[in-house]
């Protein structure tokens, strides 16, 4: 299996390097300042226990590749940015290959599955920041992070096992499921605060905006007969495979939407995370 990370930022950045670092066959596709940072010198990787850095193969485009048979595809941009990627990968010719959403929020599966049959989600799990071209941290020990993986929308396959092994061995704990939506719409309820933090700082969310937003979501999940895993501080996971650690040296900026103000990168994803409980509440007649 050869693995297309589509969008090298804080979680692609992470996963190429750590993949590339375990031997696997790794191309990316980046742009910008970052694209030129990978070219020119790797992607350096820091974490609490270690400094690495990798070298792989990194492109502006998947068109500017032979897509193979064998190659698995991450789209590990921003929700925002996953229709425009959609179309290149059509462009160049993609077809039966697995494309895993390892993003935020649970549009993303619904857009590619409009546009390819096969489709799997993956729930992040990864606090890690990304704030300067050919860096990337994770604040985590003793794994990267955590992801559950399955197909969309519900089942499991052989491409599934095949990318948790390969994930398991990049030091990622990686977790096949048949429900994977459960555990996106679990992680769903987690990112609704982003928000929160990147208009009214950290502080905020220790205010009462986190508890609201989760009981209108509750609400509108509830109505519309949705079902939720709960992959924040209560899963038993996280204590042994996801502890929260500084780095020598590095700050985080705080969560993705946060870091996307201070890059000045011209959006950021709520729309696909609180605005996924405006156009449920809608649906479902919830306030």
């Amino acid at each position: 299996m050869r693995i297309i990370v589509y969008g090298v930022g804080a979680i692609g950045g992470t996963v190429a390097v750590a993949l590339a670092l375990s031997g696997r066959e790794v191309v990316g596709i980046a742009r910008g300042a970052q694209l030129a940072a990978i070219r020119a010198d790797g992607l350096l990787l820091r974490t609490p226990a270690l400094e690495a850095r990798a070298r792989f193969d990194c492109r502006a485009d998947p068109t500017e590749f032979a897509l193979r048979t064998d190659d698995a595809i991450l789209l590990t941009m921003k929700s925002q940015d996953t229709v425009a990627a959609l179309e290149r990968l059509q462009a160049a010719g993609l077809r039966d290959q697995p494309i895993f959403c390892v993003q935020n929020g649970v549009a993303n599966e619904r857009s590619a599955s409009q546009r390819f049959a096969n489709v799997h989600g993956v729930a992040v799990m990864m606090p890690a920041g990304y704030d300067r071209p050919g860096e990337v941290a994770v604040f985590a020990t003793p794994r990267l992070g955590i992801f559950d993986i399955g197909r969309y929308p519900e089942g499991r396959d052989g491409a599934d096992d095949a990318l948790a092994e390969a994930l398991n061995a990049a030091n990622v704990a990686a977790f096949v499921t048949e429900t994977v939506m459960e555990s996106k719409y679990g992680k769903l309820l987690m990112n609704l605060n982003n928000i929160v933090a990147a208009t009214l700082g950290e502080t905020a969310r220790q205010g009462r905006f986190p508890g609201l937003l989760r009981a209108e979501a509750e609400a509108a999940f509830q109505a519309a007969g949705i079902r939720w895993r709960d992959v924040g501080a209560s899963d038993p996971r996280r204590a042994a495979l996801l502890r929260r650690e500084e780095i020598a040296g590095v700050v985080r900026i705080g969560d993705s939407s946060t870091q996307s103000l201070a890059r000045g990168a011209g959006s950021i994803e709520t729309e696909y995370l609180n605005g996924e409980i405006v156009r449920l509440g809608r649906l479902r007649g919830v306030p």
